[in-house]
This record gives C-alpha cells, sequence and structure tokens, in this order.
C-alpha cells in the first residue's frame, strides 16, 4: 500500500466525521425543542395513605385493628403463600430461608434460637405485636434498617390485616384482636 492510497483512506474517515457531526449541527439546528417557561400540566402531590404512614401514627394503628376485625382468615392464607417460600407456619415447622413462624404474635424479636437473624432484628428490643407486624410487613426493610429481610412489602391494608389474622391463628396461644 503505497502513501496516495492511505491518504485516500484517511481522507474518506475524515470527510465521513465531518458530515456526521455537520448532520448533527443542522438536525439540532432544524428541530431545535425550546422549554416552555412553565409547565402546561402539573402532577399533583400524591396523598399519603394509611398504607406509607409510619407505624407511630395513631390512626394507623387504629386502622389495622379495624381492619383485623373484619378480616379473613382464608384470604390471609392465601396472602401468605407470597411468605411460605421462605417461611413456615406450621407448629414445630422448620426455619427456612426466614424464622419459623408459628406463635409469631407477641413473641420477642429474634426469639427463634435456631435461626441466624441480622443485628438489626437482634437489637430492635420490641415484640411482634399487631402494630409492629402491619408496620414491618408494608416494608421491612425500610421499618427496621439492616434486616436482611428481601420482601418488598404488602401495600394493600386489607392484605396485611388479613395476613396478620392469620398469623395470630397459627399459634399455641392466639392473642384478642380487641
Amino acid at each position: 500500500m503505497n502513501f496516495f492510497e492511505i491518504s485516500k483512506i484517511f481522507s474518506a474517515v475524515l470527510l465521513t466525521i465531518i458530515v456526521v457531526m455537520g448532520i448533527n449541527k443542522v438536525a439540532d439546528y432544524v428541530f431545535a425543542v425550546q422549554k416552555p417557561e412553565k409547565a402546561a400540566y402539573l402532577v399533583p402531590e400524591p396523598e399519603e395513605t394509611t398504607s406509607t404512614k409510619s407505624v407511630s401514627n395513631d390512626s394507623s394503628m387504629e386502622s389495622i385493628k379495624n381492619l383485623l376485625v373484619s378480616a379473613n382468615i382464608e384470604d390471609g392464607k392465601k396472602v401468605f403463600k407470597k411468605c411460605a417460600a421462605c417461611h413456615s407456619i406450621n407448629k414445630g415447622g422448620n426455619n427456612k430461608m426466614g424464622p419459623a413462624l408459628w406463635n409469631v404474635v407477641d413473641r420477642k424479636f429474634g426469639a427463634v434460637n435456631e435461626y441466624k437473624y441480622s443485628a438489626a432484628l437482634l437489637n430492635y428490643e420490641k415484640n411482634w405485636t399487631f402494630d409492629e407486624l402491619n408496620a414491618f410487613l408494608i416494608n421491612p426493610k425500610g421499618h427496621i434498617k439492616g434486616t436482611k429481610m428481601a420482601f418488598a412489602g404488602l401495600k394493600k391494608e386489607e392484605d396485611r390485616a388479613s395476613v396478620i389474622l392469620y398469623l395470630n391463628e397459627n399459634s399455641d396461644n392466639p392473642k384478642p384482636i380487641q
């Protein structure tokens, strides 16, 4: 290959780059988009629902107890299928990826001896009350920072209430709802 052919190849590559950049500049000029000064459509701020309120809100606590009264154990059993991949609900059931949940209502956090809990759950000095279960089931990682539970949560209040009622019934001593 001689110098003349190399210069032709180099010239062709250089011309291609110049043409592409030129077309890009012309397209930017022809199809320029002007941003409006104010938005044509304002998106309203979402209202906070009881499913997104924090556990410290009294109305949220009151509503989960009211929902427990009208909750359905059969619905809870169906919704619990989402949990069954990682948790056992049977009396004497083994731990799976998560701890066994028999007698979970009013049990201390991190109380299953044969299960290796995250430090966040071991250091959480509370019991699994209806309110704590509700808050945890909304968003496990958001409620207790550092938990290793990789579940997105149950957003529907009715689903959470039914699962909590189902968990309560799967106990040697179900707790009264009122």
